[in-house]
């Protein structure tokens, strides 16, 4: 009972006194003890929740949208939302172009020559964005895209399978929205034209390219399981909308505008197939002529057909939604629930460098040593401790900020990107896991600097200001980029739920939600801190007296 009075009149007092027993267990007893014995150090823990938790809450309530449909009454919410396409593995698409088709029964295969792919954007710089009327000019997107299709209907979603040109990334094939393959590099043009070939067996779908429709390249194959014995055939167009992005100190400020772009086809031809009919133009999610509204783009066929020459216009995507300025709806992703985990990380650090530089500050780990002698199991046991209740406060705080914020967040009309459950598992639990590593990252500061103003502040320029100058950009992007790369920040990529498509463009960008590395490469960079600073920690704890 004494020992008890004693920690809660003066905290630490009797940290060096706590030995548990000689063996590792008794040492991790110990330190758990001594933990849970300084309350400033447990609400420093529950304080991290609760700014976690809080942040991810007040973000998801203060996103709402509004909207005013055709001067009806104001709306707000899911009411605004129009019709959110998915594709078949789940995830939200954008499934907007112009399509030139007919049915096909069984095998067979079409093949089409592209020369020419031009388009035009709205004019973000010369005038107000007024599609329709006089402000488009010349220019094509790095994706805007033509070429020919197969896809298992006209409805938004469905499954296909495609090759075509692009403005900017040569020949691609394209499949179920997030499967990306190269073919042919460099741009087309009458000069240099580029054949497309398309090749249904079953579920199997090849795709090839050609420079002189002699010569074929299989660019790739792929397998749409379950698709019907009549799917649609033809050509399309489509370019995403343009935007420009602009870098400021603090912010990034996006300016975008419709987009579209128009694609000329020749020698048509679909040698072995059963293709019958007249060629229909549909736009599919509206993806028409910019300009025109759905129903005109229905009854006004944004495509020509003379002397065996087709010319295709359309405008939209086919890829999957991403975050970031190019998306068509107001996009949240599972991570954003967890923006708080950032202030949750500068108290944890905090208070895992004072776990260690507390007995350095009252001279008692004198005694913990005497109590100890192998000092590297005193090393392991304080960073099992600090790291184990760090992994348990970020992943109560997690859990309760994704399962409060997101329903909040879909409640306000935001469109959640959905993931599969084990990337959902893999950022709450790996959320968890960087503020617990960077704890263990903390408390080897603390062993190494034995002050706590120097450890503490070693810490947080480590591993927060790196966010903080990449995000707010501060540092010229290139700069940020290679701060996100080498820094501990690195280790908050594991929260990346949506992956950086390269048919997509997106900008690299913590707040985006893009960092340089891979989750898991960029949580190894992490640990790589950690275990470099437990390395350092062990030598001089071993050669320094206490």
């Amino acid at each position: 009972m004494t020992t008890q009075r004693t920690a809660h009149r003066r905290p630490g007092a009797d940290l060096g006194r706590v030995t548990g027993g000689t063996s590792f267990g008794g040492l991790l007893r110990a330190e758990w003890v001594k933990f849970r014995s300084v309350r400033g150090w447990v609400i420093g823990m529950i304080l991290a929740a609760l700014l976690m938790a809080f942040i991810g809450v007040f973000a998801a309530a203060n996103s709402s949208i509004g909207c005013q449909i055709n001067g009806g009454p104001p709306k707000s919410g899911k009411a605004c939302l129009p019709q959110i396409p998915h594709g078949p593995g789940g995830e939200v698409v954008s499934d907007s172009f112009y399509f030139v088709h007919q049915p096909l029964t069984g095998n067979g295969s079409i093949t089409a020559r592209v020369t020419s792919l031009t388009g035009e954007h709205a004019n973000l710089t010369g005038g107000p964005v007024q599609v329709g009327s006089g402000y488009m000019v010349p220019g094509l997107a790095s994706w805007a895209k033509a070429g020919i299709i197969i896809k298992q209907g006209t409805h938004q979603g469905s499954a296909y399978a495609a090759v075509m040109v692009t403005g900017s990334n040569g020949v691609r094939m394209e499949d179920n929205y997030t499967a990306d393959s190269a073919g042919m590099p460099g741009n087309v043009s009458a000069a240099h034209p580029r054949w497309l070939r398309l090749t249904r067996s079953g579920d199997r779908i090849t795709g090839y390219d050609s420079a002189d429709g002699t010569h074929w390249t299989q660019v790739s194959t792929v397998q749409l399981t379950g698709l019907p014995a009549t799917v649609q055939v033809g050509m399309f167009a489509t370019s995403p909308n343009y935007t420009l992005t602009q870098n400021s100190f603090g912010g990034t400020t996006d300016n975008g505008g419709p987009a579209q772009a128009t694609g000329v086809f020749d020698h048509v031809t679909w040698p072995g197939a059963a293709l019958g009919g007249t060629w229909t133009g549909t736009a599919v999610g509206g993806g028409g002529p910019v300009g025109q509204t759905r129903a005109q783009a229905q009854g006004q066929p944004g495509f020509g057909h003379s002397h065996g020459t087709f010319t295709v216009t359309g405008s939209g995507d086919i890829a999957p939604v991403t975050p970031g300025p190019g998306s068509r709806y107001p996009t949240v992703t599972i991570e954003q629930s967890l923006a708080g985990a950032f202030l949750g990380l500068i108290a944890i650090v905090v208070v895992a460098a004072m776990f260690f530089t507390a007995e350095y500050r009252r001279g008692l780990i004198r005694t913990t040593l005497a109590a100890t002698p192998r000092r590297g199991a005193v090393l392991a046991a304080k960073a099992l401790v600090i790291g184990a209740v760090a992994f348990v406060t970020g992943l109560i705080a997690s859990v309760t900020s994704v399962a409060v914020g997101v329903p909040k967040e879909l409640n306000q009309g935001q469109v959640l990107l959905t993931v599969s459950a084990l990337t959902e598992a893999r950022v709450i639990v790996g959320t968890a896991a960087v503020l617990a590593v960077a704890a263990v990252f903390a408390v080897a500061l603390g062993a190494v600097l034995r002050r706590s103003a120097a450890a503490i502040t070693v810490a947080v320029v480590t591993v927060v200001l790196p966010f903080l100058l990449a995000g707010l950009n501060i540092v010229p992007s290139g700069v940020g980029a290679w701060l996100l790369r080498l820094t501990p920040t690195a280790g908050l990529a594991i929260q990346q739920s949506i992956p950086r498509y390269p048919q997509v463009t997106s900008v690299l960008s913590p707040v985006r939600g893009y960092y340089p590395l891979s989750p898991y490469a960029g949580f190894a960079v992490l640990c790589l801190w950690a275990a470099a600073a437990l390395g350092l920690a062990l030598v001089l704890l071993r050669r320094r007296d206490a």
